[in-house]
């Protein structure tokens, strides 16, 4: 295997490699080289559903139970890297759910209390 010659106004410091006629500066040259699911870019400004969602959630919290039923659908099998994202928003959403749900139980046990 022989390297071709640079031409004299290249840089020489720079690292190159050479495959089969691609040249790149930085890694070896991945052209038509996929790696499936991951090559994709993420929906919802490049951050996913879920985290999107997780983030917003602190403002409007529906959107905690969006991305639960997300997840519980298995919409991470159609995009395997948003499976974190969304268990963090289902986490939210649990946690969002027992917050307001012990508030609103105590409060209608003690006005049920204070009828009898």
């Amino acid at each position: 295997m022989s390297f071709p010659k640079q031409s004299a106004g290249t840089d020489e410091k720079v690292p190159r490699t050479y495959r089969g006629g691609d040249f790149s500066l930085l890694e070896p040259a991945t052209i038509g080289v996929s790696r499936g699911p991951y090559d994709n870019p993420l929906p919802c400004f490049g951050c996913g559903i879920g985290w999107f969602s997780f983030i917003v959630g602190f403002v409007f919290p529906p959107f905690w139970f969006y991305a639960t039923v997300l997840y519980l659908g298995n919409y991470y099998h159609k995009h395997p890297r948003e499976r974190v994202g969304l268990a963090a928003s289902a986490i939210a959403a649990m946690i969002c759910l027992v917050a307001v749900l012990i508030p609103v139980l105590v409060v209608f046990c003690l006005r049920a209390t204070q009828w009898h």
